[in-house]
This record gives C-alpha cells, sequence and structure tokens, in this order.
C-alpha cells in the first residue's frame, strides 16, 4: 500500500473513532485510561502534536475542541467526577505498568 492510501485509510479511520466517542459521551476519560490506557485528551494531545510537527498553530484547547467535539469546559462540566473504584483501578493500571 503506498503512504497516500495509508494516509487516508488513517484519517478515516481516526475520524470514526472521533465520532464514535463523540456519539458515546457517557464514556468517561477514566474509564478509557483503565481500560485503553488513553483518554479523549491523549487524543487532543497526539492531535496537537501532529499539528505541530506539520507547522500547523494550534492551542492545546482547539485541539481539545475538535477531539471532544465541544470546549473542553463545556465538555468537563458535562462529566461527573470519577467514582472511587474508578480511581482505584485507575492506580492500579498505573501501578502495573510502572507509571
Amino acid at each position: 500500500m503506498d503512504q497516500a492510501t495509508q494516509d487516508k485509510l488513517d484519517a478515516a479511520a481516526f475520524r470514526k473513532l472521533l465520532a464514535h466517542l463523540k456519539a458515546n459521551p457517557d464514556v468517561q476519560n477514566i474509564d478509557l485510561m483503565i481500560t485503553a490506557d488513553f483518554c479523549r485528551n491523549c487524543l487532543a494531545d497526539w492531535y496537537l502534536e501532529a499539528a505541530e510537527a506539520e507547522g500547523v498553530e494550534m492551542s492545546k484547547d482547539a485541539a481539545r475542541e475538535y477531539t471532544h467535539g465541544m470546549p473542553y469546559a463545556d465538555w468537563k462540566a458535562s462529566q461527573p467526577d470519577a467514582t472511587p473504584e474508578q480511581m482505584a483501578a485507575f492506580k492500579a493500571r498505573k501501578a502495573a505498568k510502572g507509571d
């Protein structure tokens, strides 16, 4: 497969992942971190890194708005606090990885 085709497929898969996460806002970032070791904020950071690598000026807030589908402050305000059980699972995951 040539690189242009690979890039198109990667971009399409990324857009589908973002659409899926935007359609499922009840899935909390803490749940993603526990099960998949990444979250919407990670995606925003990776998106920002890619923009910077291409010389595209972008703020962290703009990257988060893109990946969260709304201003980050609005998204954060709509999310419940992590439960003690979620925090314990998150800490156990980090400890198992040696973080």
